[in-house]
């Protein structure tokens, strides 16, 4: 597409990707998040920002509502506040089976996951000129006791397991997620080292290795073994 001069044409802000919109039409449009970008520096990642780690304690991931709460001695939850607002912000989870739910409001939701679990946290948002933001996250819910990176908007906060910025990375690893659905996994039940090890190969630039079912079964059985 060329203007009337014969150059390339740029979108309202001057650069010719900021009218971007397509994540209007999400696959999941009924679960939705949103979060803030990390902003400090982890020394187990690779070439990417993430928060400070913070211990998790039994009080600071109180259910919401007497109907969250669980009985004496079950395990905290983590709770994620989903929030859809049509061409405006449109966060979503990609993956992950939540143990509880809650509506707020028509744009707003509070799904909970129960320790160990792992879910994928899309956000999207625009403004008069196009994209803003894009970016995904896979979280891994942590226990009593375990450190944690600290993710607004999820209540305590999460292991980050992956996380990328910018559109092409989360095209790409929608792409990689499709793919191991393809093969027969749930995401949600894929080794956690397999997300960090796309993490490192994304954040430099690097294809990642196919999540083979060798290595499936493998993580199965260590999974077992550690329970």
């Amino acid at each position: 597409m060329f203007g009337l001069s014969g150059t390339h044409a740029l979108g309202r802000s001057g650069t010719q990707s900021s009218d971007y919109r397509e994540p209007e039409s999400s696959p999941n449009p009924q679960k939705c998040w949103a979060a803030a970008p990390l902003n400090n520096p982890n020394k187990e990642s690779f070439r990417f920002l993430l928060t400070a780690q913070r211990l998790c304690t039994e009080g600071a991931a109180e259910p919401p509502s007497a109907t969250f709460g669980a009985q004496a001695g079950n395990p905290p939850l983590t709770h994620v506040t989903l929030v859809w607002q049509q061409g405006i912000r449109e966060d979503w989870l990609r993956f992950g089976k939540p143990v509880a739910e809650r509506i707020i409001d028509r744009r707003t939701r509070i799904e909970s996951y129960a320790p160990g679990q792992v879910f994928a946290l899309v956000r999207w948002a625009s403004n008069d000129y196009g994209t803003i933001r894009s970016t995904l996250d896979i979280v891994r819910a942590v226990a009593s006791g375990e450190a944690y990176n600290t993710v607004t908007q999820v209540d305590p906060g999460g292991e980050i397991l992956l996380s990328v910025r910018g559109w092409p990375k989360v095209r790409q690893t929608f792409e990689l997620i499709d793919a191991i659905e393809r093969a027969g996994h749930d995401p949600c039940e894929v080794a956690p080292d397999h997300w960090r090890h796309m993490h490192n190969r994304l954040a430099a630039g690097m294809l990642p290795r196919c999540y083979a079912k060798s290595r499936h079964l493998a993580w199965l059985r260590r999974r077992k073994l550690q329970s």
